[in-house]
């Protein structure tokens, strides 16, 4: 798969009937490895690796309602007290992080309220925290450590 800008982590990938399968540590079973996946997966370990994040307080596709309508956000980060405080938006490497990308988690965040957004496609990583006491946002030079969380 692409290089990514991103650490290189291990991974255990298995093909199944010419179809490529990469194994999710958090969901704990083999998933098909597509591109957006792929970014997924690495951008997963780097939040557990280099930003220690806790694994067990982070939900792969998380379901939310838009508009009444069931949706999936890429990844959802909880608090200790179950609380969510940051969504995550996944594309592909070759596609470009567009006003669209922000719209879509923008919706989710409609229902889910957090502090912080991440939109990413494994080549650039946009953060943004957002002050609702505000109603405003600003972009962060990087991605929080999980503690930066937690204030």
């Amino acid at each position: 798969m692409q290089k990514l800008n991103l650490p290189e982590y291990s991974f255990r990938i298995k093909t199944s009937q010419g179809k490529s399968f990469i194994f999710d540590a958090l969901r704990k079973k083999f998933v098909r490895l597509t591109p957006e996946e792929w970014v997924r997966q690495n951008f997963v370990q780097f939040l557990l690796t280099e930003k220690m994040y806790s694994p067990a307080l982070i939900t792969v596709e998380a379901a939310v309602k838009v508009n009444n309508n069931p949706q999936r956000a890429d990844l959802v980060v909880f608090d200790r007290l179950g609380n969510p405080v940051l969504v995550v938006e996944f594309k592909a490497p070759e596609v470009k992080i567009s006003q669209q990308t922000f719209d879509q988690i923008v919706r989710y965040n409609m229902q889910l309220k957090v502090r912080f957004l991440i939109v990413s496609n494994g080549m650039e990583h946009y953060c943004c925290s957002i002050n609702y006491a505000e109603n405003s946002y600003a972009y962060l030079p990087e991605i929080p450590d999980f503690s930066s969380l937690l204030i």
